[in-house]
């Protein structure tokens, strides 16, 4: 019996040693990075001195253009919104049935439960009233600065670029993520093999974390029932 309260007395310590430990960053399978295409084997013998498929040029600036050729994204994202929403409704009813007449004389009967009651009609009335009002506001400031490579993963007909990248970064109290993926013109990479992210279709931006720090920011399961669909008040 000794040994089973002991149990119980170690059970949440030990539980909270492990939520103190520090997991290593997880990679995220979608934007693994891909192998560069190999080059078929060279023709032997065909007394060229031009292979296609093997030139390296030494006097031009090295940009991305091949499956598995890294590109610098700089990320200048910076994007406001705001939505204000208000709605009121009213709704008022009456209603009333007057007594009716029996034999030329108005309707009564008496509470046959309630001695000595006194005549009562068939006359009702009834009011309802119903009013409604909500607003709703929000408002939101997004900035996202910064650099991620990325890696070509395909080179579509039309010469443009699929890329993909994931920046892995483990800190105290929980993992950061930055993904990127999107369709680059080989026309918007610079000199120096960088790209803005406003110059990437299809752009895919992701900014997530784990931990105990993201653990603490979210809302509660209580807290999200309470303005959920499912609380009818």
């Amino acid at each position: 019996m000794l040994e089973r309260i002991h149990l119980v007395l170690l059970l949440p310590l030990l539980l909270a040693l492990l939520a103190g430990c520090q997991s290593q960053p997880v990679r995220d399978p979608a934007f693994a990075p891909v192998e560069p295409v190999v080059a078929s084997p060279m023709e032997q013998a065909n007394g060229a001195i031009y292979q296609a498929g093997f030139e390296r040029s030494w006097f031009e600036n090295v940009r991305a253009r091949r499956v598995g050729d890294i590109l610098l994204v700089t990320l200048v994202e910076n994007t406001q919104a705001k939505h204000t929403n208000a709605g009121k409704v009213s709704k008022s009813n009456s209603n009333s049935v007057s007594n009716p007449t029996l034999l030329g004389k108005p309707f009564s009967f008496v509470m046959p439960l309630i001695k000595g009651g006194a005549g009562a009609t068939a006359a009702s009335e009834l009011e309802s009233s119903h009013d409604f009002s909500g607003s709703g506001e929000n408002t939101q400031n997004n900035q996202f600065s910064g650099s991620v490579s990325v890696m070509v993963i395909d080179v579509l007909p039309n010469g443009y670029l699929k890329v993909r990248g994931e920046k892995r970064i483990s800190m105290t109290g929980g993992n950061e993520y930055i993904r990127v993926s999107g369709i680059v013109r080989p026309e918007d990479i610079d000199t120096g093999n960088t790209i803005d992210s406003t110059k990437i279709a299809d752009a895919t931006l992701t900014y997530v974390g784990d931990g105990q720090n993201t653990v603490a920011s979210e809302m509660g399961w209580l807290a999200k029932f309470f303005i959920s669909a499912l609380m009818p008040f």
